[in-house]
């Protein structure tokens, strides 16, 4: 399709697709000679204005001249690059490389551009020029530009707003009546938090379209009774959706105007209006039928429930490709295919559109699921417990992914980040496409709202239907690195409710420690010891003995809640019997009473087959609305804001499932306390809660990268130039190594080889006594235990003998490798690492040398770049880490430089993404320094594009 220009061959890697500022989306790709009729096309759409702005005078069509220039490109010094949306395109920007007197260039040593902008004026205002920019920025970069210079006249404050917008390091003058503007390209904090938050509200507007929309058409309601469409159809309906709603069916027959009373088309293009979201459920050799239809009709979202996609294997992978390149050359986002559908509970929209039958309990809780099944049972477990057994709690939005081809959980939590109903998010996540995005997003997620996930197919390969870049990092790390990131990570979909219901209800504990009480002394034990099990502080059971009366549990549980050694409070309940035993609807109200005079700790419920006390919890505290009554604001500070009432409307009191009527309204200012009918359960949720409540408070100061005087950035990286010109990748070798971990401040023990016994006692003389001899072949290297280190040779006599043994026990010198060392201080042998990952990016890890890490996987990891925090509290995550602060009278070790050479690891592979792998073993830290007595370093080239860089979909 495209053809290579005058100098380089076509550029296939800057091909990307977009999503804009109103939520649709645009590919970016490079002009060749092919698109002159394009680019007649375009520029005659483009009004006299835009056209005088971009060319200084009046300029109503372009010359064969101009269109040959602006459609010839060496890729190199001449750049051009188009926003399209279908064949068509939106948008245009160039550059060409310009020297001295801003007359043009070649080569390298001129690293100046100019660029210029035209954006159709029909899309002007939906953030065209600044996706342009973005991407003609790192196409700059990467051939070796390193300023842009643009001229612009005064009145052109769009164009210039958006230069000044981009947050790159500026510089601007006016001259002969056009103002000049020059600015750096190299991406800086502020320039690279305007694109993520650009990136942020174009990806939550793409969601919320898909959530929110005014029209919803079903495409695929069989004439018969039944069927998914047709039952997504009569869920739409039933819901109350606020919307004007269409079934489409081209098998209608002619003059049929309705289906099950809603509006009936033959065809999508038949609907006299606008439609904002079509629900596809047809065979999936109809599909690309219908979304072209969707497309010449202007529709802006897709959810997908048809199936036969990559699910099915490589023909459906190759038709799910297909789906979503048609989808978006339209400018259309897809949920699925293969999805369950999508819900969105609030009053303004009330829209069921998946195949659940009912509409769920309106809430605070925001629900993804990648597998439709796990989705059907989440929901169903909200909606028991949310009815029953620990009170009325619901969602705000669910979205079944299926297949993940184009809308991910990325891009749902970057809507749920502003999103004002939800203020906890449960994911359920089979396969994270890109964990680099994941992570920073959850990041910024969890700073404002709980985020609880659990992870599928974690020992496996994900589902086929989706496509994601390998990992190379097991699944623990993955799981230390999301837990870093503020997510609190369950292993069941059990303790994702559990953990979700008591975040979404209560305050956030200030700390481990729980008082605990209730009228079973045996209960009691046992959520005792499950408090200790799960890193909490408990304080011994307080037993209110069975004989406890409602009027006990409010003295007791009240006392707890002032008492201000507890930081939350634990209350089991076992039936009781019996005349004056304490009724359930007493009991309910006297927990909820004294938890409500001292809102801001958490309080859980431990009950035993008490289905009579949980109903009574959940009437006690409902947020279900009833008639007549009106829900206010509460006032009471805690994770998330008391449930909204449902969509004006229903009639009457919303009955439960078994048709009784909803409980009674609260008082005001109440939340309801969450209950679990195992202690094990309740305490887990509770632990979850703790961790991420610390995490909270620890990300308002999240630390610093250190600044070292003596790292010689510059130096590093002509080295590192001058070693990959060598090969594509390669591992340095030892004098490489220590030349540039050096550049850093890591300096390395030198080893010198020792071929024979000469040559190792003339290296302990060059190194001084005493000695080390080591092999390092690659079945003896650190591997002490098989003998194949000799330490503290005092002199040469030892050393000789102690030669003469390695080569009688493991063979000869050519096989064994061995090297000589000075000795270093005794200390603990610990072991340093950084890789980068492909898909979740840079990893440093740390751990004790030897069996500690290679047996037990007892290492401990952080995303780079680290931070001095993040280094203090890597050295102490390890289950081993006392052994470095004076285990059973042991020296204390110095943890502080440790932690440094962490930091000068972090900012080595940071500041040079052709880093790829380093290896610090053993380093041996001794009560006063550290000996680095082994490094491995491999480089590659760093890759085109990286989560800095420009705004991007995955590519399919």
């Amino acid at each position: 399709m495209q053809t290579s220009s005058d100098r380089h061959e076509y550029p296939a890697h800057w091909e990307a697709d977009v999503v804009l500022r109103d939520g649709g989306t645009a590919r970016i790709r490079p002009i060749t000679a092919d698109d002159a009729e394009r680019l007649v096309s375009f520029y005659e759409q483009v009004s006299d204005e835009s056209k005088y702005y971009r060319f200084f005078a009046p300029y109503p069509r372009l010359s064969a001249k101009d269109v040959h220039r602006f459609t010839h490109h060496d890729f190199v010094d001449r750049v051009g690059l188009a926003a399209t949306v279908g064949d068509e395109f939106i948008g245009t920007v160039r550059y060409d490389r310009i020297g001295a007197g801003g007359r043009p260039a070649t080569g390298a040593e001129a690293d100046e551009a100019e660029v210029a902008f035209l954006v159709q004026d029909a899309h002007q205002g939906r953030g065209v020029a600044s996706a342009l920019l973005e991407h003609i920025a790192a196409v700059a970069r990467e051939r070796g530009i390193r300023r842009f210079a643009a001229e612009v006249l005064p009145a052109n404050t769009k164009m210039i707003k958006v230069f000044t917008d981009a947050g790159y390091t500026q510089k601007r003058s006016f001259e002969d009546g056009v103002v000049r503007l020059e600015f750096g390209l190299e991406p800086t904090d502020r320039s690279l938090a305007v694109q993520y938050a650009r990136e942020q509200r174009a990806e939550a507007r793409s969601v919320q379209r898909l959530l929110a929309p005014g029209a919803v058409a079903v495409i695929g309601t069989g004439r018969a009774p039944g069927g998914v469409g047709r039952s997504i159809l009569g869920n739409i309906r039933d819901g109350g959706f606020t919307g004007r709603l269409y079934a489409v069916n081209g098998a209608l027959p002619e003059g049929q105007k309705e289906l099950d009373g809603v509006p009936a088309f033959r065809s999508v293009r038949d609907i006299d209006g606008p439609v904002d979201v079509a629900v596809v459920a047809v065979p999936a050799e109809r599909v690309p039928e219908v979304v072209a239809e969707c497309g010449e009709h202007d529709v802006q979202g897709l959810v997908v429930v048809s199936a036969g996609y990559a699910e099915s294997g490589p023909e459906g992978r190759e038709r799910q490709r297909a789906l979503v390149r048609q989808a978006r050359s339209y400018g259309m986002r897809i949920i699925g295919p293969n999805s369950f559908g999508v819900i969105n509970t609030s009053p303004e929209v009330r829209l069921n559109a998946s195949l659940a039958p009912d509409m769920p309990r309106a809430g605070r809780i925001g629900l993804f699921a990648q597998s439709g099944a796990i989705g059907v049972a989440l929901l169903s477990r909200l909606h028991r417990r949310g009815g029953g057994v620990t009170g009325v709690t619901g969602l705000s939005t669910f979205v079944s992914s299926g297949n993940r081809a184009d809308v991910s959980g990325n891009d749902v939590l970057q809507y749920w980040y502003e999103d004002a109903d939800t203020d906890v998010a449960l994911m359920y996540l089979e396969s994270i496409g890109n964990p680099r995005k994941f992570t920073r997003l959850a990041r910024r997620t969890a700073a404002a709202k709980p985020l609880v996930v659990v992870q599928g197919a974690r020992h496996g390969a994900g589902p086929r239907g989706h496509a994601v870049r390998a990992t190379q990092l097991p699944h623990a790390t993955v799981s230390a690195l999301l837990r870093q990131a503020g997510v609190i990570r369950v292993d069941t979909i059990t303790d994702l409710v559990d953990a979700g219901l008591l975040l979404a209800r209560q305050p956030l504990p200030a700390g481990p420690r729980v008082a605990i009480l209730g009228n079973s002394e045996s209960l009691g034990l046992l959520t005792y010891d499950a408090c200790l099990a799960e890193g909490l502080r408990p304080h011994p059971p307080r037993d209110l003995t069975t004989a406890a009366s409602a009027a006990d549990f409010h003295a007791a549980l009240s006392r707890a809640l002032a008492d201000d050694s507890s930081d939350a409070v634990v209350v089991t309940a076992i039936p009781s019997v019996g005349e004056g035993s304490v009724g359930d609807a007493a009991l309910a109200e006297a927990l909820r009473s004294a938890a409500a005079e001292q809102p801001t700790k958490p309080v859980l419920v431990v009950h035993v087959e008490l289905g009579g006390l949980a109903e009574a919890l959940s009437a006690a505290t409902s947020t279900a609305p009833q008639p007549g009554v009106a829900s206010g604001p509460d006032p009471t500070p805690r994770t998330g804001e008391r449930v909204k009432p449902r969509a004006a409307g229903d009639e009457g009191a919303p009955a439960d499932e078994k048709g009784a009527p909803a409980p009674a309204p609260p008082p005001e200012g109440t939340h309801p306390l969450p209950a679990y009918p195992a202690a094990e359960r309740a305490v887990r949720a509770l632990a979850q809660a703790v961790a991420y409540g610390q995490w909270r408070r620890d990300a308002a100061d999240p630390g610093k990268v250190p600044e070292y005087e003596d790292i010689d950035e510059r130096g590093a990286a002509v080295l590192i130039e001058g070693m990959l010109a060598r090969g594509q990748g390669l591992t340095l070798t030892t004098e490489a190594t220590c030349e540039l971990l050096a550049a850093y401040g890591v300096h390395v023990h030198r080893a010198l080889p020792a071929p024979t016994p000469d040559a190792a006692a003339e290296a302990a003389r060059t190194l001084g006594y005493p000695v080390a001899l080591k092999a390092t072949a690659p079945h003896l290297r650190h591997r002490a235990d098989l003998g194949g280190v000799r330490l503290d040779l005092a002199g040469e006599e030892q050393l000789r003998r102690a030669y003469a043994e390695l080569t009688e026990l493991f063979g000869s010198p050519e096989e064994l490798r061995p090297v000589v060392q000075r000795m270093a201080p005794r200390g603990v042998d610990t072991v340093v690492r950084a890789v980068i990952d492909p898909a979740a990016g840079a990893v440093l890890s740390f751990g004790l040398a030897g069996a500690a890490s290679q047996l037990l996987g007892d290492m401990a990891h952080r995303l780079i770049p680290v931070t001095d925090r993040d280094a203090t509290s890597l050295v102490r995550s390890i289950r081993t880490a006392p052994l470095l602060f004076g285990w059973r009278g042991s020296a204390p070790v110095d943890t502080p430089a440790l932690e440094e050479l962490m930091l000068r690891v972090s900012r080595l592979v940071h500041d040079h993404p052709e880093v790829v792998a380093v290896t610090l073993e053993p380093v041996v830290v001794a009560p006063h320094g550290i000996s680095v007595l082994g490094a491995s370093v491999r480089l590659a080239p760093p890759p085109a594009r990286d989560d800095h860089g420009p705004r991007t979909l995955p590519a399919y």
